[in-house]
């Protein structure tokens, strides 16, 4: 009873470490995995001393890598990879190559450590944070930028390349000269004795046991499977003298084209978001926070090498490989300079393996983990270095040059609904000419639509007069800025009272806003709306008749809501109070028109 007791204590401590801890350091905008670390540290022997025993936490932990290299090898579809063959396969590998030779170096001839270690220490360090990366791309929405499609690139690479580091680790611990070459060829036998097996009875035993236990349908069932097959090829290959993740990883390429992937991916994520948290949280209980206090020169020191190090090493990758410019290469060294998550996995494999002394795994430990820590100054910082307005596209003389005859239709802003409006107009023969602020998108318009299309400000009377809007009848305003949008249509009515304007509106306080300048508002998304509402109602066994019935009464009904709210809108409550009111109007309509 008192074994159960600590583990229930053990579980509450980890799990409300990590509640705290990580959600603190996502809002502080340094990451989960930062904050599963510090998360470790706290809860650690050397902080609060709430857990002691760190070699069970750590061992029970693997299992997150375990289950991180499987997902990583069911998504690596080899359709995917040819799609990306270049980047991945050219770029991805001049930087892990390039970067491993270097620190490598500096790891052989300037810490003298032996070359089996350099090598693992060049490679482990070339690798970067793919949780770091990849969220703080996302964040700043860059993931589509050049700079971080080739991100994406070298850190998908990454994650392929640490699958063979991770099994070369200790085939590099078994050549030391301790080692007979009689026993290097048994482990090697042993071990493509084992890869072999993975790949047999992944190709033949795998899907037909797949298949058997989905015509079950037992999900728990399901889901032990997937973990019998991860943990169980993992097991196998660390009974051969390997890693385990190499296992995982083989079992989940093996799976990557299977018709049960997506369902395996969805059983395991859950259990590796979970156990790769407590790995990270018992890499963090192991950091030997007396380095701080004893050292602080040499570990401040080697984060700043490995940064400068890599930060100069991949801009000239995204250079001269990735065709980057300087600026781009310089945001693309930024985002990957520091360490990353599977340099722990490498570093404490070395570790077991004997390639390191405990005071350099400590050393490399504290140093990823300051590097990480960095990471979100050093993007902040670039942020600011490199944060001037872009310089304006240069706009061809043939865009400024206003010319036709007599628009009957003037349309503000080519995006998706003003293309949509203008095929519909030159269907109907119907002359018109478009207005927008994008020379990319007077170049598409005009590419593919081959629509009279201009560069010009509408809020400028200059641009208007020669546009001829006085002359048309109709003015849409089509873009997705609401202010930008209230302020055009005021100053059309302003300047041309006659003209009937139709503009786009955001929502309801726009609408407001656009019939007190003299515009007519069109809801964005209010007839996309009404439309879906309708196929639902008929789907729900109403007749087409009844269906259309109920939107028109609800259009008529929330016209005069809108209208009525529009009345009182600089009053919250009576607002509330109307829309109270509606919803009780609107049902009853609907009721008293049901058979």
């Amino acid at each position: 009873m008192p074994h159960e007791g600590s583990l229930l204590q053990t579980a509450v401590i980890f799990l409300l470490a990590a509640v705290i801890c990580v959600p603190l350091a996502k809002r502080l905008q340094l990451g989960a995995v930062l904050g599963y670390l510090l998360a470790g540290v706290v809860i650690g022997p050397q902080a609060l001393g709430l857990i002691r025993d760190t070699q069970s936490v750590a061992h029970i932990s693997e299992l997150g890598v375990v289950l991180l290299l499987f997902i990583i090898g069911l998504e690596l579809s080899p359709r995917r990879l040819w799609l990306m063959r270049k980047s991945v396969f050219g770029v991805g590998l001049a930087q892990v190559l390039l970067t491993g030779a270097v620190i490598g170096g500096i790891a052989l001839l300037g810490f003298a450590q032996s070359l089996p270690a350099a090598i693992v220490l060049g490679l482990g360090l070339a690798l970067s944070s793919t949780a770091f990366g990849l969220q703080s791309l996302a964040e700043n929405k860059q993931l589509n930028a050049p700079h971080g499609r080739l991100a994406f690139a070298i850190l998908l690479f990454q994650d392929i390349a640490a699958i063979p580091l991770i099994a070369l680790v200790p085939l590099l611990a078994a050549t030391g000269p301790d080692t007979s070459h009689g026993d290097s060829l048994g482990h090697g036998l042993r071990v493509f004795a084992s890869i072999a097996m993975v790949i047999v009875g992944g190709r033949y035993l795998l899907r037909p046991l797949f298949r058997t236990v989905a015509r079950s349908g037992l999900p728990e069932v399901s889901t032990a499977t997937a973990l019998l097959v991860v943990i169980g090829t993992a097991w196998l290959m660390e009974q051969a003298g390997i890693s385990m993740a190499l296992g995982a990883f083989l079992a989940g390429l093996l799976l990557a084209d299977s018709e049960y992937r997506h369902e395996l991916e969805s059983q395991i994520e859950p259990f590796k978001g979970l156990l790769l948290g407590l790995f990270f949280i018992s890499v963090g209980m192991g950091a030997n926070l007396r380095l701080l206090l004893d050292m602080p020169l040499l570990l401040i020191s080697l984060t700043l090498l490995l940064v400068a190090v890599k930060l100069v090493l991949l801009m000239l990758v995204g250079r001269f490989a990735g065709g980057l410019n300087t600026l781009n290469a310089l945001r693309l060294g930024v985002v990957l300079a520091a360490g990353g998550e599977f340099a722990f996995v490498v570093f404490k494999l070395g570790r077991d393996q004997g390639l390191f002394d405990a005071q350099t795994y400590d050393l490399l430990l504290m140093t990823i983990t300051l590097s990480m820590a960095i990471t979100p100054l050093l993007l902040l910082g670039c942020a600011r270095l490199v944060k001037r307005p872009p310089a304006p596209r240069e706009v061809p003389e043939q865009y400024k040059a206003i010319a036709g005859d007599a628009p009957r239709v003037v349309i503000v802003g080519m995006g998706r609904m003003g293309q949509i409006v203008a095929r519909i107009l030159r269907a109907q023969r119907i002359p018109f000419i478009a207005l927008d602020t994008s020379v990319d998108a007077i170049e598409m318009t005009r590419l593919f639509e081959e629509a009279p299309v201009f560069y010009g400000d509408p809020q400028r009377a200059e641009v208007l007069h020669a546009a001829k809007v006085g002359e048309a009848e109709y003015l849409v305003i089509t873009t997705d800025d609401p202010e930008a949008t209230t302020r055009t249509a005021e100053q059309v009515k302003r300047l041309y009272p006659h003209l009937k304007v139709l503009a786009r509106a955001r929502n309801r306080q726009h609408v407001h806003k656009l019939v007190d300048v003299g515009a007519e508002p069109i809801r964005e998304t209010f007839h996309s709306s009404l439309e879906m509402s309708r196929m639902a109602l008929v789907g729900l066994g109403l007749s087409e008749q009844q269906a259309d019935e109920r939107i028109r009464r609800f259009t008529r009904h929330d016209e005069e809501v809108l209208a009525a709210q529009g009345r009182v809108r600089d009053d919250k409550a009576k607002v509330m109070q109307t829309a109270k009111e509606a919803r009780v109007e609107l049902q009853r309509l609907f009721e008293s028109d049901t058979p």
